[in-house]
């Protein structure tokens, strides 16, 4: 067997990017253990030994094939998750200006009666899992999300208090902002 190349020429590179999604859709439709170099081959509409100029074995395909398609999935979900964050940011910013002074007077209020303690604990509890919930089913699987998610709450909660009640001329809310979403996205991808 030769050197394994790595592509440099347009249609060499396609020959290549046509080989993984060739073999990797046939590994999945067929099963890993039941396909060979030669069916990936036909199928891809190439000859065998072009397939091992590109790649050491049919695992190697595979592997590459998993890669690009948890990123086709998981991008795209990234996206969508950092402009829900976005309007649910703009949406927890908006609640807490609108009601501020209310806002106020339940949180004086839940540090000194414990009933009223209570309701916001229960609220943020059911808030918590309604997100778990929601990342769960769109397949954010992550270590420790119920606690992730309680972080996120919080660090959200904090930056539209920074917005609405402290409101520091020397920073700058939209920078913040983005700085708020990677870490919620960083917390989200492990």
């Amino acid at each position: 067997m030769g050197e394994i190349r790595n592509p440099i020429k347009k249609s060499s590179i396609e020959k290549k990017n046509k080989i993984l999604e060739k073999g990797f859709t046939l590994m999945c439709e067929k099963g890993y253990h039941n396909v060979n170099s030669v069916d990936i081959a036909k199928y891809a509409g190439v000859s065998t030994g072009i397939i091992y100029q590109y790649f050491t074995d049919k695992r190697y395909i595979f592997i590459e094939g998993v890669k690009n398609y948890s990123s086709k999935i998981m991008f795209p979900m990234i996206d969508n998750l950092e402009k829900i964050l976005n309007s649910m940011i703009d949406s927890f910013i908006d609640t807490h200006k609108m009601s501020k002074k209310a806002h106020e007077e339940l949180i004086a209020m839940s540090h000194i009666d414990d009933e009223i303690n209570q309701i916001f604990k229960d609220n943020e509890l059911k808030m918590n899992e309604k997100i778990v919930n929601t990342l769960k089913y769109n397949n954010f699987n992550v270590k420790n999300l119920n606690e992730k998610v309680h972080i996120i709450i919080g660090l959200i909660d904090n930056f539209c208090h920074e917005i609405v009640y402290h409101a520091h001329k020397s920073l700058n809310y939209d920078e913040m902002k983005k700085e708020v979403i990677n870490i919620v996205l960083y917390l989200l991808k492990d």
